[in-house]
């Protein structure tokens, strides 16, 4: 309950940053301008983020015939969820990690790698395609967009200010080097609130994934193993498109200390804490 609390905050957050800094530098009009050119790129990345998305993993659907184990597991665990069935897909890659992605649960897809189902237990891939379903039900490919859209169009704003400077609320130019300051910090500043909203929706689909399992060791297991087992190992077709990396049960790209701020997914350690203690408490912490 915390983790969708706090998404909520973090959106109304970036949301009042967006009319602050784009009635101080693009005026009203600029502001609409810079939000209706947002929502319009994101629609499109919405509606066909699945698509685009599976295209540039080179994943191939799999069924029942194809991949049985594999496809009657997703189809249990769906049924579970009270989700509908799916499609599912495998990733000709050694690099342990999968995804969910689509705009509704009717319109959805899960995928994996072939490296996942090599490194990781039956036992433990249940708990990762649960996580995944958990995305699914909860519709985060929908909140991770308007968090885009919003941080989009301040991005929008930023470079509107930086090449023909900001106005007042009269019409009148603003001071040059509030723009600028303005042009640099208000991204920056909407990046790490819609980081810190990918990492709640990671919080809230381990919650998820381990009731949908009834499972949370077996989730916290497999993600210490991939954290483990995917750290040596390249995951190129992420490395060519990094924008993909935030779909992943666990970014290849992440970094600690400072590069953390901006990590699309909480600390692998946490994570594990946490399911760990609700495996044996019975109740996710936060």
């Amino acid at each position: 309950m915390f983790n969708w609390f706090k998404t909520a905050v973090l959106m109304a957050g970036i949301t009042g940053l967006f009319i602050v800094v784009g009635g101080m530098i693009g005026g009203e009009q600029g502001m609409l301008m810079a939000l209706l050119l947002a929502i319009g790129m994101n629609f499109f990345s919405y509606w066909f983020s699945d698509k685009m998305v599976l295209k540039m993993m080179n994943a191939k659907e799999v069924d029942e015939v194809t991949a049985p184990h594999f496809y009657r597991m997703v189809r249990e665990l769906a049924q579970k969820a009270e989700l509908p069935m799916p499609k599912v897909y495998l990733i000709e890659e050694d690099s342990p990690n999968a995804f969910a992605t689509g705009r509704n649960p009717q319109n959805s897809a899960v995928a994996a790698t072939t490296g996942i189902l090599r490194v990781l237990s039956e036992r433990e891939i249940r708990g990762v395609m649960a996580h995944e379903l958990a995305h699914v039900k909860h519709r985060d490919i929908l909140i991770s967009t308007i968090s885009a859209t919003m941080a989009g169009a301040l991005s929008a704003l930023a470079n509107f200010a930086m090449f023909f400077g900001g106005r007042s609320s009269d019409g009148r130019p603003s001071n040059p080097m509030a723009s600028i300051l303005v042009a640099i910090l208000a991204p920056l500043a909407a990046s790490l609130i819609q980081m810190a909203i990918s990492r709640a929706r990671e919080y809230e689909a381990d919650r998820g994934g381990a009731e949908i399992c009834n499972d949370p060791e077996a989730l916290a297991m497999a993600l210490d193993k991939i954290h483990q087992v995917a750290s040596g190992r390249h995951f190129d077709a992420v490395e060519r498109h990094p924008e993909t990396a935030q779909m992943m049960i666990m970014s290849p790209l992440s970094g600690g200390g400072l590069a953390g701020l901006f990590s699309t997914h909480p600390p692998t350690e946490e994570r594990v804490a946490r399911l760990m203690q609700m495996a044996r408490t019975g109740t996710y912490p936060g």
